[in-house]
């Protein structure tokens, strides 16, 4: 299994940054993709940002040229640094891993989500 542990949510005014930290532990073989969701209230999860092991990164459009997600591959984490922050970012996000688990196969992890609040 895999468990991920994010770290680094909290409340932001708009215009300010946040940077989350997730990372992952477990009887894994390899971790191929890393991302970020993010849920607020009453609307779906969707996807913030995800990373390849090759460093191949996608981003939702609402986020481009503000978000920036990176993975250390040697350490099993991955960040995403958020800049220019708005209000319509707050959201619990949530870290997420697609990984080859011994015995398992491919497993789909989550974590347990950490609070982003942006003000106004």
């Amino acid at each position: 299994q895999v468990q991920l542990v994010e770290s680094g949510g909290g409340l932001v005014q708009a215009g300010g940054s946040l940077r989350l930290s997730c990372a992952a532990s477990g009887n894994f073989l390899n971790i191929y993709t890393m991302g970020w969701y993010r849920q607020a209230p009453g609307k779906q999860r969707d996807l913030v940002a995800d990373i390849t092991m090759g460093a191949n990164t996608n981003y939702a459009d609402s986020v481009k040229g503000r978000f920036t997600i990176s993975r250390d591959n040697a350490k099993n984490t991955v960040d995403l640094q958020m800049n220019s922050l708005k209000p319509e970012d707050t959201a619990v996000h949530y870290c997420t891993a697609r990984a080859l688990v011994t015995g398992l196969g491919i497993s789909d992890a989550w974590g347990q989500g950490t609070q982003v609040t942006v003000s106004s």
